[in-house]
């Protein structure tokens, strides 16, 4: 991972675009704290994706059978 300052970043907003688009993380510093991480978006995109294809597939074939949401609520207040 390579590290900029909150200046360079902003006058190399392009060329940090670049080495994020070929796979890089970059982290941007403000006097030497990490304040945030650049990275590619296909990756968090894609693994948000799959947990919400992950958790359809979990729900497939559950049934609640008669129960509702207040029942439930009531039950876990015993």
């Amino acid at each position: 991972m390579k590290t900029f300052g909150a200046y360079e970043a902003k006058t190399h907003l392009n060329q940090l675009l670049d080495l994020v688009e070929k796979g890089e993380r970059i982290t941007i510093t403000r006097h030497g704290t990490p304040v945030a991480t650049m990275q590619p978006a296909d990756k968090t995109r894609k693994k948000s994706a799959d947990a919400v294809a992950q958790m359809a597939e979990f729900g497939k074939g559950r049934r609640l059978d008669g129960l509702t949401i207040r029942k439930m609520i009531n039950e876990g207040r015993k």
